[in-house]
């Protein structure tokens, strides 16, 4: 992902040069080549995303572009940020290299694992989650992605009982996902604590347009709020639906997912079937944003 990117355009070639001398290894050459056992790895994952997300970010707001809002899904909220000038490249990379390296390091000292419920409502699934905790085994809702798709996040035993109760009472399927620890959940803990640290040594921006923020779906501008809510995100659910929510009645009509993939533009349509959504993942893309 992004080869096209830096095979047309200096400025991302850049960006990507950027990247390696922070990341201390050849992230251009990982995004574009592989292995894919690599980039599955989620610190590796994260910064790969992050900077192919900022790079066409940067290339569509030079070609025209102008965004009166923004959001992000949980590590999107980064590229969000650091093209609301919130954070520098340099800032937002070094965070996100720290997310990932924290998130990992939770997951090896405390396993976890995530499942998608789908066909069932929010106030199902947490009270699902709710019966399928016992003590310190929890399991939780950890993003409210679209009516009838939440993802549940915990305890390998908590999480494995919540799908077998989401199946009983009458959940289409529930999907155990491959992830490598319990992300959003209490069990971030350590690198939610992390993250605060290095939020604190920094001084955020206040962003040059709203960001609707994954933990509040509210919109923010100011530093701190900006900062209190990426603390909260490690161990809080990303609430998608009422982020596009909020989006609309700040009149938001036309969306743009920015960065590899079609996620997004699928849950902005079950969320609202009449959202227009377009998405850039590919340099042409861009030319023919500018065209419409």
């Amino acid at each position: 992902m992004g080869k096209d990117l830096v095979e047309t355009s200096v400025s991302a070639k850049r960006r990507y040069e950027e990247a390696n001398d922070i990341m201390g290894m050849d992230l251009a050459k990982l995004s574009f080549e592989g292995p894919e056992e690599t980039l599955r790895q989620t610190e590796v994952t994260q910064p790969a995303l992050f900077v192919v997300s900022v790079v066409l970010a940067e290339l569509a707001m030079a070609g025209g572009l102008t965004p009166s809002f923004s959001a992000g899904h949980s590590l999107g909220e980064y590229s969000a940020l650091t093209t609301a000038n919130v954070f520098t490249f340099t800032e937002a990379l070094t965070l996100v290299k720290l997310r990932g390296d924290a998130m990992s390091q939770a997951g090896q000292e405390r396993s976890g694992t995530m499942a998608a419920v789908i066909g069932l409502d929010a106030d199902a699934v947490e009270c699902i989650c709710d019966e399928a905790s016992e003590g310190a085994k929890v399991a939780v809702p950890a993003n409210f992605n679209s009516p009838g798709q939440i993802v549940i996040s915990g305890n390998v035993d908590a999480v494995k009982n919540a799908m077998k109760l989401a199946e009983k009472s009458g959940a289409t399927k529930a999907i155990e996902l491959n992830v490598s620890g319990a992300f959003h959940s209490p069990l971030m803990e350590t690198a939610k604590m992390s993250m605060k640290k290095a939020l604190d040594e920094i001084s955020l921006s206040r962003a040059q347009f709203p960001i609707v923020m994954n933990v509040s779906a509210e919109a923010v501008s100011e530093p701190e709020k900006i900062k209190e809510n990426l603390i909260r995100q490690l161990d809080n659910p990303v609430r998608w639906i009422e982020t596009v929510e909020t989006l609309q009645d700040l009149g938001a009509t036309d969306f743009v997912e920015v960065g590899p993939g079609r996620v997004l533009q699928g849950l902005n349509r079950r969320i609202d079937r009449t959202l227009s959504t377009r998405g850039i993942e590919r340099f042409d893309q861009i030319k023919e944003l500018a065209l419409a």
